[in-house]
């Protein structure tokens, strides 16, 4: 496999639990259960996670009313998309020691 077909792949991984842990959350709020921290929920939008944590936000109606999410999970995806501009508009330079 090479590098571009694992960074898809971790990055289809990493959506689908983003968007599974808003769902878990959830069903574990109506259940009054152990709850997954919200610090847990950045961090895997933090890792690349941020469209599916923005899509389980939305369809499962989670954390919707929570100003840091309805505009943090945007942000963050806003800055991965400039992050990743920049890295592949840079100039390629081969240096030789």
């Amino acid at each position: 496999m090479n590098v571009i077909t694992l960074l898809i792949i971790y990055f289809i991984s990493v959506n689908i639990i983003g968007f599974a842990l808003m769902g878990i959350d959830k069903h574990k709020a109506k259940k009054r259960a152990f709850r997954i921290p919200e610090a847990t929920l950045f961090i895997v939008a933090l890792i690349g996670g941020s469209i599916g944590s923005i899509f389980g936000m939305y369809a499962f109606r989670h954390k919707t009313r929570h100003w840091y999410f309805v505009y943090g999970m945007p942000a963050i995806l806003i800055l991965q998309i400039i992050l990743v501009i920049a890295i592949l508009s840079a100039p390629i330079t081969i240096s030789t020691l």
